[in-house]
């Protein structure tokens, strides 16, 4: 969010200079209306299935180019190896959430392996990075009671998926996100390919023209004054 309050920021001087001399001299009437800039678009960009070296290296250099912070949800398997990677992300501003040890669905599990896939990654993250906030994404999206009960945290979704490992078409992602896209979008991508790291880049400069600013989901939400909540669901902070 630093981007979004240093963009308003450089309003409010010519605000306070309008308002100031509203106050000066004898009591008159004031015809002009000072109005407040309006809230910008938001959106978080996600990414999934991660860390992998080489493309989210990559992502990470992209993403620091253009001043943008993402959400990535890793898998437990993967961080073991990558700490490096992981500690990077969490450094420069992203926000970290649980993507499952192994990529499994987690409908099928009971509790136990349930926990030896969440709770193990989350004690592997909390290792790692050395606090213990991480977000929920199910793989593929599948959940049930047991799993917003066992959560332990907020579980998060998506509205725009363009399907990104499909085909790997950079420019059909890269048209299906900017043509979805709202305020208060959660856009589903994958860094663990070239083509889609191409794609995210892209989308960002194209949506970036349009108004937007990207941001984590913690911070989307918190923008929206919207309380995530632990075991409850979430797609999108529309306004």
């Amino acid at each position: 969010m630093k981007q979004i309050f240093r963009r308003r920021a450089a309003l409010w001087p010519a605000l306070l200079f309008f308002v100031a001399l509203a106050g000066c001299g004898p009591a008159r009437t004031v015809d002009a209306v000072v109005e407040l800039p309006e809230e910008p678009k938001l959106v978080a960009l996600t990414f999934d299935d991660g860390p992998r070296r080489a493309t989210t290296t990559r992502l990470l250099d992209g993403l620091a180019q253009r001043g943008v912070h993402a959400t990535f949800f890793l898998i437990g398997s993967q961080v073991e190896y990558q700490q490096d990677v992981v500690q990077r992300m969490d450094r420069e501003g992203h926000q970290i959430g649980i993507h499952t040890f192994d990529h499994v669905e987690l409908t099928e599990l009971n509790h136990a392996d349930f926990s030896a896939q969440v709770d193990t990654t989350r004690a592997l993250l909390k290792q790692t990075l050395g606090h213990n906030d991480f977000l929920l994404r199910p793989p593929y999206g599948l959940l049930d009671e047991s799993v917003k009960q066992w959560a332990g945290c907020p579980i998060i979704l998506w509205s725009v998926d363009p399907e990104d490992w499909k085909d790997r078409d950079a420019d059909r992602v890269v048209q299906a996100v900017v043509s979805a896209c709202r305020d208060g979008s959660i856009i589903l991508m994958h860094d663990i390919y070239p083509e889609s790291v191409d794609a995210a880049l892209e989308i960002v400069d194209q949506l970036h023209a349009q108004g937007y600013l990207f941001c984590t989901v913690d911070e989307l939400f918190a923008a929206r004054s919207l309380p995530l909540e632990a075991g409850q669901v979430y797609s999108n902070a529309y306004p």
